[in-house]
C-alpha cells in the first residue's frame, strides 16, 4: 500500500513538475538555510567543551573597584601559586599570558604573535594533544618551547623538531623545542602557535609569583571532583585581604575575585580582554532566524499544496466514488508531502555542501569542514524532513480529502472562508518575518557605516604601523623613516588606537586636594605622537622637548579622566600631581577625548606619558603619492637596521576597523539569510497568486465579456496581494523597530533608526510582491474568456 502511495505520488509530481519544482525549491532553500545556521550555532556552543575536565575548569576574573568605576580584569601572576597552597579544593592551575617573540632558525624568521607563556601544568588542565614530547616536563624548564604542528613545519619542515633549538628575540636566546602539540581546535578560545614555559618569564620578571598588582595572565583553576565553585568563591575575600590587603589600602582599591566556568567563558565572559570571545546575542538571533526560515518554508508548502486543490478536486471526487475512504485519501496526500520533503532534503544536502565554503568565509571561521564531517546533522535533518512532510501535509490532506464527491464532480464545490483566511494569514506571517529581517539588515548596515565614518577624535588615514618588538634600533629606525621620501612624519608609542592597552593603577591629586586612585589606560609615547595622529588639546599644552621635565615627569590625561578626578573644567586639572608606575610628576595638559577603543564602549579614562623605552610601535604618516615606492624605501630601511626581523606593517585605518570584524560578519550572515527568507516568501506569493488565478477564472472571464480591460483585471489581483503585504508591513514595523533599538543599545555610540528605512522597505516589498505575482495575474487576465466560460 505504501509503495503504491509513493508510486502515485511520484507520477503526480512529475505530471506537474513545474509546480513541484517550486515547492521542492522552497523547502530545500529553507532546509539549507536552517542546516547552515544549525552548524553555526552548534559550533559556537561547542567552544572548549572538548576538554574532558571542562566541567571542573574555571577562569579567575578580578573586579577592581576604584573611584567611580569597576573594571574587569584577569589575574596577577601570584594568584595561581597562592590559591593552590591555600585551598585544598584546587587540584591544579595553569597561567597563560599573551606575548610576541621573534623566532629564528637558520634563514627562517617569524614574529610569532600568537605565543603564550604557559605553566608546565598546561597539558594536565587542558586536553591539547601532545604529539611528541613529555606532557609533564615539556614546559617545565626555562626557555622550553612547544610548537603546534603548523608552526613547527615553518622552521623544521618534515623533520622531528623535538630536541632541536631555535633563537628567540634579537639577543638570540637559545630555546629548546620540547614538544609538538596538535594544531589547536577551531572551537578553542585559546589560540596559539607556540607555548613558551612560564619559567622563562621570570627572566624578565624575577618576582612575578609575588606580584599582586599587574593583571597580565589568565589563570585557570582545575578543581577537584565534587568541589563547589560557589563555596570556594566565598573564601576569596579573606584570601585577598591576607595577600593584597595592604596594596588595596594604600592605593584605595578593592579587589573581588569570581570564577567563570570554562564552558561559559566564550559566550558569557565578564572579562573580554583575554582570549577569543563570542557573542551570545548572535547565537540567539540566528537560532530565531533558523526557526523562522524553516517556518516560512513550511508555510510555503501548505500554501502551494492547497493552491492546487481546485485542480485535484475531481481526482478526489473520483477516488471517493470508486470507494476510497477519507483516511486513505489523506494518507495519499501525506505520502506526497513526505516525498516532496525527501526530494527537498536531497537537494538541500547538495546545496549545503556547495555553500559551506562560502558560509565559512562569511562567518570568518571554519564552521564546518564539509557536510560529510557533520553527518549527524544530515541524519537529524533527514528525520526532520520526514516530520515536516507529515506535519505540513496534514492540513492539505484534510482539506482535499473533505471534498464532497457529488458537488465536486458537478463543479459546484466551494472553499470555506476559513481556508481562504488561513492562507492569507500564512502569507502575511511569511512577509512579516521577511520584512522584519529586511529592516534589521538595514539597521545593522547603518550602524556599521556610522561606526566606520564617525569622527574618532584622531586621524587614522595614511598611517602605517610597524612593530619593532623592543628591538634596540627602534629609535634609529624611527629617525630613518621620518627622513625618507614619501614619509610626512614618524612617531613611536607603546599602543595605538584599537590595540591592546595597559590599564595602570594611578594616583592623581583630586579636586579635593587628596590623592585618589583609579585605573587609567596608559599610552606611552614620544614627543611627536599627538601631532602625527592629529589629536586636539582642550587645556594646557602637549609634550615638548623645550621642557626637560616632560621626558620624565609630565602627564597628559583625557577629558574623561579629568572628570573622573572631579575636574568639570579641564583647565583645573593642569598642574595637579600624579603618581604612576613609580613616577611622580605633574599634569601638563588635557587632551580631547578620542576613541582608542571600539564604539561599542564609551571613552575610558586615559593617561599619556613620555617613556621611549617601552615605545615599540612606529607609526609613519605617508603621502598617498607613489605609495609603492615609499613602502619599498621603508622595507629597505627595516632590512638595513633590523636584518634579523621579518618585515611587516599594517595600515592604521584597516587595523582599527578590525575591531568590527565580528559585526561585519554578523551583518553579512544576517543579510544573506534575510535574502533567503524574501526568496522563500516570494515562492509563497506565487502559490497564492496561482491559487487565486485558478479560483477566479470564471470571474475574470465574465468581467472580460462585460468589457473589463486587461489592466483593470491585473489591478484587481494586485489589490489583494498588496493588501496582504501592507498588513505584514504594519505587523513587522514595530517588532523590527523594538528589536533594532535593543540591538543598538549594546553600542555606547549608535545611530538613530531613521524613518526612511521603513519607507524603503515598504516600497521595495510592494515592488517585489507585484513582480512576483505579475506572471499569474497577467496570464489570467489575457486568457480567452470564451474558452474559460465553456469549461
Amino acid at each position: 500500500m505504501i509503495t503504491n502511495y509513493f508510486k502515485i505520488a511520484s507520477r503526480n509530481l512529475w505530471r506537474h513538475r513545474g509546480f513541484s519544482a517550486i515547492n521542492i525549491l522552497g523547502l530545500a532553500t529553507g532546509m539549507s538555510a536552517c542546516l547552515l545556521i544549525c552548524l553555526y550555532v552548534s559550533f559556537e556552543l561547542s567552544y572548549d567543551k572538548f576538554h574532558s575536565k571542562a566541567n571542573r575548569i574555571y577562569r579567575v576574573v578580578t573586579d577592581v573597584e576604584t573611584i567611580g568605576e569597576t573594571s574587569h580584569k584577569g589575574s596577577s601572576w601570584a594568584y595561581g601559586p597562592a590559591m593552590l597552597k591555600d585551598f585544598p579544593e584546587i587540584e591544579s592551575f595553569v597561567r597563560l599570558s599573551r606575548v610576541s617573540f621573534l623566532v629564528r632558525k637558520g634563514d627562517a624568521k617569524f614574529q610569532e604573535e600568537k605565543t603564550l607563556f604557559a605553566d608546565s601544568t598546561l597539558f594536565k588542565v587542558f586536553d591539547f594533544k601532545l604529539i611528541s614530547g613529555n606532557p609533564q616536563t615539556a614546559l617545565r624548564d626555562p626557555l622550553s618551547i612547544v610548537f603546534t604542528q603548523t608552526a613547527a613545519r615553518k622552521y623544521f619542515g618534515d623533520s622531528d623538531p623535538v630536541g632541536q633549538s631555535v633563537l628567540l628575540d634579537a639577543e638570540g636566546l637559545v630555546a629548546n623545542v620540547t614538544g609538538i602539540v596538535q594544531d589547536l581546535p577551531g572551537n578553542s578560545q585559546i589560540k596559539a602557535n607556540m607555548f613558551l614555559s612560564a619559567s622563562t618569564m621570570k627572566r624578565y620578571k624575577p618576582d612575578a609569583d609575588s606580584e599582586w598588582e599587574a593583571f597580565e595572565p589568565m589563570t585557570y583553576l582545575l578543581l577537584k571532583p565534587n568541589t563547589s565553585a560557589e563555596m570556594l568563591s566565598r573564601k576569596f575575600p579573606a584570601f585577598l585581604e591576607h595577600y593584597a590587603g595592604k596594596i588595596m589600602s594604600e592605593q584605595k582599591l578593592n579587589y573581588s575575585v569570581s570564577l567563570e566556568p570554562l564552558r561559559d567563558v566564550y559566550l558569557h565572559a565578564k572579562y573580554i580582554g583575554g582570549f577569543e570571545t563570542g557573542n551570545a546575542s548572535y547565537v540567539y538571533v540566528f537560532t530565531a532566524v533558523a526557526v523562522f526560515t524553516m517556518l516560512i518554508a513550511c508555510i510555503n508548502f501548505v500554501n502551494l499544496t492547497t493552491a492546487r486543490s481546485v485542480e485535484r478536486a475531481k481526482e478526489v471526487g473520483m477516488r471517493k466514488v470508486v470507494g476510497a475512504g477519507r483516511s486513505r485519501i489523506a494518507q495519499q496526500f501525506i505520502s506526497e508531502s513526505v516525498l516532496i520533503c525527501l526530494f527537498a532534503f536531497i537537494v538541500s544536502v547538495f546545496l549545503t555542501a556547495l555553500l559551506i565554503p562560502h558560509f565559512n568565509d562569511l562567518a570568518g571561521k571554519k564552521i564546518s569542514l564539509g557536510i560529510i564531517n557533520d553527518y549527524l546533522f544530515v541524519v537529524a535533518f533527514f528525520i526532520v524532513a520526514i516530520g515536516i512532510g507529515v506535519l505540513a501535509g496534514i492540513y492539505p490532506a484534510l482539506v482535499l480529502s473533505s471534498f464532497q464527491p457529488a458537488l465536486v464532480l458537478k463543479g459546484q464545490f466551494k472553499h470555506s472562508r476559513k481556508g481562504v483566511f488561513l492562507r492569507k494569514a500564512l502569507v502575511i506571517s511569511q512577509f512579516a518575518i521577511s520584512i522584519t529581517l529586511m529592516i534589521g539588515t538595514l539597521i545593522i548596515y547603518i550602524q556599521m557605516n556610522y561606526m566606520q565614518n564617525k569622527d574618532l577624535g584622531f586621524s587614522k588615514n595614511q598611517i602605517l604601523v610597524l612593530d619593532t618588538d623592543a628591538d634596540p634600533n627602534k629609535e634609529v629606525l624611527r629617525h630613518a623613516l621620518s627622513n625618507i621620501h614619501g614619509a610626512v612624519a614618524a612617531s613611536r608609542s607603546s599602543s595605538i588606537p584599537g590595540s591592546r592597552y595597559q590599564n595602570t593603577s594611578s594616583q592623581i591629586e583630586s579636586s579635593g586636594g587628596d590623592f585618589q586612585t583609579a585605573g587609567l589606560h596608559e599610552f606611552l609615547t614620544d614627543f611627536d605622537f599627538i601631532d602625527l595622529y592629529k589629536m586636539k588639546m582642550v587645556a594646557g599644552r602637549q609634550f615638548s622637548k623645550e621642557f626637560a621635565t616632560d621626558s620624565a615627569k609630565a602627564m597628559i590625561i583625557n577629558e574623561t579622566a579629568a572628570k573622573l578626578f572631579g575636574y568639570a573644567d579641564p583647565k583645573l586639572a593642569i598642574g595637579k600631581r600624579f603618581r604612576q608606575s613609580g613616577v611622580d610628576g605633574e599634569i601638563i595638559g588635557v587632551i580631547k577625548d578620542f576613541h582608542f577603543q571600539s564604539l561599542e564602549e564609551s571613552v575610558q579614562p586615559l593617561a599619556m606619558r613620555i617613556e621611549p623605552v617601552y615605545c615599540n610601535l612606529v607609526s609613519v604618516k605617508v603621502s598617498p603619492a607613489d605609495l609603492f615606492q615609499t613602502l619599498k624605501s621603508i622595507e629597505e630601511q627595516w632590512n638595513k637596521l633590523m636584518p634579523n626581523r621579518p618585515f611587516g606593517y599594517f595600515f592604521m585605518n584597516e587595523y582599527f576597523d578590525r575591531q568590527y570584524r565580528s559585526q561585519q560578519q554578523f551583518k553579512a550572515l544576517f543579510m544573506n539569510f534575510a535574502f533567503l527568507t524574501i526568496f522563500i516568501s516570494c515562492l509563497g506569493l506565487i502559490g497564492l497568486s496561482s491559487y487565486a488565478a485558478v479560483q477566479r477564472k470564471k470571474e475574470v472571464g465574465v468581467r472580460k465579456v462585460l468589457g473589463g480591460s486587461t489592466a483593470s483585471i491585473v489591478l484587481l489581483f494586485y489589490k489583494d496581494f498588496v493588501g496582504l503585504v501592507f498588513a505584514a508591513f504594519l505587523i513587522a514595523s514595530p517588532v523590527a523597530y523594538y528589536a533594532g533599538q535593543k540591538w543598538l543599545e549594546s553600542f555606547a555610540y549608535r545611530t538613530e533608526i531613521p524613518l526612511w528605512i521603513f519607507i524603503v522597505v515598504a516600497s521595495l516589498t510592494m515592488v517585489i510582491a507585484i513582480i512576483t505575482t505579475s506572471f499569474q495575474s497577467v496570464r489570467a487576465a489575457i486568457e480567452n474568456p470564451v474558452k474559460v466560460l465553456k469549461t
